[in-house]
């Protein structure tokens, strides 16, 4: 089992700002896309607006789990965040659940203050302001095998909201070939963004089997299958990784 601690989470009367939270937990490292390795404490927030066939964060997304998610103050999760770090400025990965559906403009500004790093992982479904706030944008839409719609205009619109000195980048996860065709379409269509392609988990976890076994060798199968495509149609501007908490922790939650 995990080392890694969570934190225990207490609620707040003040309910006009505040952020729904699902867990915070590290330090750990980041296991996907552009920042993979990366010391980083996860806030996940509640809620989301899609619903993808493959979802691994379920308690994070369907509003049957609402009553578990806490709503919190922008103080409430720095402090919390601190706590995990020990004071120590890392980076801070917001995830979900969508977390562009949450107000966290107090909370970029406050921890950003304290010498905090943010970086963010959304579909690119919704667009907000604070994008302009943050450190790093992972833009990751939903490939065919999710079962969701891409909406061009609205990831068009998330694009032009990352600020200046955010860092964006585009991470796909692939789950066949129809997702791989796709996949080449959007590096075409947006050939400015570093590029991150992942093998999707052939066996999340759901709330209904928290502990189920990651089949390893089938995801390592998809990922080598991802590695010849790539390498067959001399695609040398996508970089290709594994899901690595997946290899390394399994489906546990909290790492």
């Amino acid at each position: 089992m995990s080392q890694i601690a969570t934190h225990t989470i207490t609620n707040t009367k003040d309910g006009d700002h505040t952020i729904a939270i699902s867990e915070i937990f590290g330090p750990t490292i980041q296991g996907e896309g552009a920042l993979i390795g990366v010391p980083t404490v996860f806030v996940r927030t509640g809620g989301c607006d899609f619903r993808c066939s493959w979802c691994d964060t379920l308690y994070a997304v369907e509003p049957r789990f609402k009553a578990d998610w806490i709503p919190m103050s922008a103080a409430q999760v720095m402090a919390e965040v601190k706590c995990l770090s020990g004071e120590q400025p890392l980076l801070v990965t917001l995830s979900g659940g969508n977390p562009a559906l949450q107000p966290l403009t107090e909370l970029l500004a406050l921890g950003q203050n304290q010498g905090y790093t943010f970086a963010i992982e959304t579909q690119g479904s919704k667009v907000q302001p604070w994008f302009a706030q943050l450190d790093h944008l992972t833009l990751s839409p939903k490939p065919p095998s999710a079962g969701m719609p891409f909406n061009g205009a609205r990831f068009a619109d998330c694009l032009a909201a990352a600020g200046v000195h955010t860092q964006v980048s585009l991470k796909l996860v692939i789950s066949d070939e129809a997702d791989y065709q796709w996949a080449r379409q959007m590096a075409k269509a947006y050939p400015q963004l570093p590029l991150t392609l992942q093998p999707c988990n052939p066996a999340p976890a759901t709330p209904e089997q928290p502990n189920i076994e990651t089949d390893i060798e089938a995801l390592n199968a998809r990922l080598r299958w991802l590695v010849d495509k790539v390498t067959a149609d001399r695609w040398f501007t996508a970089r290709v990784l594994p899901q690595l908490h997946v290899l390394i922790w399994n489906n546990e939650r909290g790492v």
